[in-house]
């Protein structure tokens, strides 16, 4: 297996792209057009900042994180500083390369409004088999803003400079966000399905010896269990439900305790320790912030 290398700086990046110029030392805009070889390299790295790339182009067996992921043509994905992203395949002789890439250091939006927001767009820790798939219109609307940064890039830097690149920056994150929340719309009968299976793992292992044995579901499992990634089940949840992931794995966990607390004599600590709580008061802190009563209370109204 390939090492994988570390790329830190903007400059770094683009002693890697022949020809090209770095023109601000924390953000640059890269066309694809002309960087087959690159494509072609195999090599794994990691990413000291934020990569936002558009490819319009087929790449065999992009990976990025565990899994594999034929990028499709006309995707766009984005991706945080330290992940693992590598070609693993040679593209095809005939395939033209193009596309763009908008890539920015975390010290460019340090202690800006974007910097201390940045974490809410969570599509950056999305998988690349969720990249977002762009109509023809979605597309254009994207490019424009990257244009608008490419030409203020190549303005002489000064007092506005950072404002400006800051701000159609987060003007491109705010219209991915818009374009994610249309692409959860338009998979709904697959988003359904995926609800369907994370509502019966849950309760299967919620009624199961397992929940004793190893402890409350995680976001992560439930997340392996529908192959995507922790983000984005919470996220589709959220849209779909209401609830993000970490709330349903907690309400479901509560009405199970509601149904034991009713049919069973056993103490809060004894219930708790079968609904997979290592620590008896986080159960009852929990079932209070969830029904206003603690266990005790419930029981007794009941």
């Amino acid at each position: 297996m390939n090492s994988i290398n570390h790329v830190e700086t903007i400059s770094e990046m683009h002693q890697m792209l022949p020809g090209s110029q770095v023109r601000h030392p924390l953000i640059s805009v890269v066309d694809f057009s002309g960087y087959k070889e690159q494509f072609n390299s195999g090599t794994r790295m990691t990413l000291g900042f934020y990569s936002i790339m558009f490819k319009n182009f087929c790449v065999n067996k992009m990976k990025y994180g565990q899994q594999s992921y034929d990028f499709q043509d006309g995707s766009l994905i984005c991706i945080a500083p330290r992940q693992v992203v590598a070609l693993d395949e040679p593209l095809p002789a005939k395939t033209e390369v193009n596309g763009w890439g908008v890539f920015f250091h975390p010290d460019l939006i340090r202690g800006t409004s974007l910097g201390k927001k940045i974490k809410d767009y969570s599509f950056f820790s999305y998988d690349t088999n969720e990249a977002l798939h762009l109509s023809e219109k979605e597309k254009q609307v994207l490019y424009e803003i990257v244009q608008k940064i490419a030409a203020e890039l190549l303005e002489n830097i000064d007092q506005h400079s950072q404002t400006l690149i800051v701000s159609n920056v987060e003007l491109l994150l705010n219209y991915c966000t818009r374009y994610y929340d249309r692409q959860f719309i338009t998979r709904k009968r697959i988003n359904n399905d995926i609800l369907e299976i994370v509502e019966k793992e849950l309760q299967e292992y919620i009624q199961s010896a397992v929940l004793s044995e190893q402890g409350l579901p995680t976001v992560k499992y439930l997340a392996d269990k529908v192959h995507l990634s922790p983000n984005y089940l919470s996220d589709l949840l959220k849209r779909e439900t209401g609830m993000n992931a970490q709330d349903c794995i907690h309400y479901h966990l509560i009405e199970e305790a509601k149904n034991l607390l009713l049919s069973s004599n056993k103490s809060v600590g004894e219930l708790a320790f079968l609904l997979g709580f290592e620590y008896p008061q986080y159960f009852s802190r929990l079932f209070k912030s969830k029904t206003g009563m603690t266990p005790v209370e419930f029981r007794n109204l009941n």
